[in-house]
């Protein structure tokens, strides 16, 4: 895994030059040429050439940033790393102009003490620059005070440094001019990924026409907690396109080279299925419901009407479980792998057992004995409704026993029974005497249905 690499930066009235290195020590510079010439050579190789791929799997090769010089349009330097950087590229439109509305609902849409924690990165990426100077004198005026504040950066890579764009391959037979489209957003998108690699722990990518559920960061943070230790490259909170899609920082300066080496092969959300693929991340991991919304009309290619909503969406903030560190097992009959730990992800997967019988259990031994504020079990799904639990109780229990199969409590208090497959009781902490080590699901009565445990939630004190 690479580390964060340290960063300089070289800042004058007009430009902000930003350099990486992996190693912290002075990188070796590369003349402008030599590097459109780099970006030229390697981005005219197919997706499957073995030869680049090897290259890509060589993570040495891809720590550094890609040398650009960036105008500094609006900004006040970053002071801090922040948690998360929010980044965004947008081109002048033929229709509509959704992007104001875009980083008024990032900013609206956070408490005080999340706007601490995020950063916003605009890429300007139109080379009209009489559109450019319109937008920022816009952006300037309606969100002075989060530039002020450091939480905005409006830049943009000049033209200089693009490859070449005209009489690309057309792929999946294309017309030439939307070949050209997607070529130069992927080249968008790597120079602002490439500006953005040292600034905060996250990236999320948005695209320029999109609405925020609210507290959105802190429903991230709560899903990036739940997640520690296990291995991911990209975590999705919308289901269309490039939006929501979040990346660890270190990983953005081989992202942004991956984006350059491709760029004219497809469309940039396709390119990241093989990016995270490449990276050893077999799955998709979106979770629901979803923090991002596709709010535009027209679309920035043509201005082709484009009505695309995530149906996953919900604007008003929602309530993540805490789902504190536990150790999962059941004695049901597991169907393939879809094992006891992903009922209590949260992730869209679930638990899926054959039918259970009488005294059956589902067992959560917690890392650490908590406070419970709320309990939620949800079994079944929409096309399986029923493989519910039919017949079943929910306890909690204290007093961890060691064993040398696995840890388990002594002694187990019941809570309440399962009610047309569902379980769900608030004010757990006042009903309870007692922290809490574990929490069982109990099957009272055997049934010939098999059983699908969709999620687990849990709120703590």
């Amino acid at each position: 895994m690479l580390q964060h690499s340290s960063y300089r930066k070289k800042v004058s009235r007009e430009t902000l030059t930003v350099q990486v290195d992996a190693s912290g020590k002075q990188p070796t510079r590369l003349t402008q040429e030599g590097d459109k010439q780099l970006i030229r050579e390697t981005s005219t190789h197919q997706l499957n050439s073995e030869r680049y791929v090897h290259t890509f799997k060589d993570l040495s090769n891809f720590s550094g940033a890609i040398n650009v010089t960036y105008r500094y349009l609006a900004a006040t330097p970053l002071q801090r790393k922040r948690y998360l950087t929010i980044g965004l590229s947008s081109v002048k439109r033929k229709k509509g102009n959704y992007l104001l509305e875009t980083i008024k609902s990032i900013f609206e849409q956070s408490s005080y003490e999340e706007l601490k924690e995020i950063s916003v990165v605009v890429h300007l990426a139109d080379f009209n620059s009489s559109w450019r100077d319109a937008m920022v004198q816009d952006i300037t005026q309606k969100f002075a005070h989060h530039i002020i504040a450091g939480r905005l950066m409006v830049i943009h890579a000049p033209e200089e440094y693009y490859p070449i764009l005209d009489g690309l391959k057309r792929n999946y037979n294309d017309p030439e001019d939307r070949v050209k489209f997607r070529s130069k957003q992927n080249v968008d998108y790597a120079f602002l990924l490439n500006f953005c690699a040292n600034t905060s722990d996250y990236y999320v990518m948005l695209e320029d026409d999109v609405r925020c559920s609210k507290n959105f960061l802190t429903a991230i943070k709560k899903v990036i907690a739940s997640l520690e230790g296990t291995y991911w490259v990209t975590l999705e909170f919308s289901k269309l396109g490039y939006i929501g899609k979040l990346y660890h920082s270190h990983d953005l300066p081989r992202l942004a080279h991956f984006l350059l080496m491709f760029y004219q092969e497809m469309p940039c959300d396709w390119l990241l299925t093989h990016f995270r693929g490449l990276l050893a991340q077999k799955n998709v991991i979106r979770f629901k419901p979803s923090l991002f919304q596709h709010m535009g009309y027209y679309s920035s290619y043509k201005g082709t009407e484009n009505k695309l909503k995530d149906d996953d969406f919900e604007e008003e903030s929602f309530d993540i479980p805490d789902n504190p560190p536990a150790s999962l097992y059941t004695n049901m009959n597991v169907f393939e792998n879809y094992e006891a730990s992903k009922a209590y992800s949260s992730v869209d997967e679930y638990f899926w057992g054959k039918p259970p019988s009488t005294g059956d259990v589902f067992v959560i031994v917690f890392e650490n004995p908590i406070i419970i504020k709320k309990i939620k079990v949800n079994t079944g799904t929409e096309d399986r409704q029923n493989d519910i639990l039919h017949h079943g109780a929910l306890d909690v229990g204290e007093n961890v026993m060691p064993s040398k199969r696995r840890r388990q409590c002594s002694t187990y208090l019941r809570l309440g029974e399962f009610k047309n497959g569902n379980f769900e009781m608030s004010g757990v902490n006042q009903k309870i005497p007692f922290d809490i080590h574990c929490m069982r699901i109990y099957v009272t009565k055997t049934q010939k249905e098999w059983l699908i445990i969709r999620s687990i939630s849990i709120w703590t004190s």
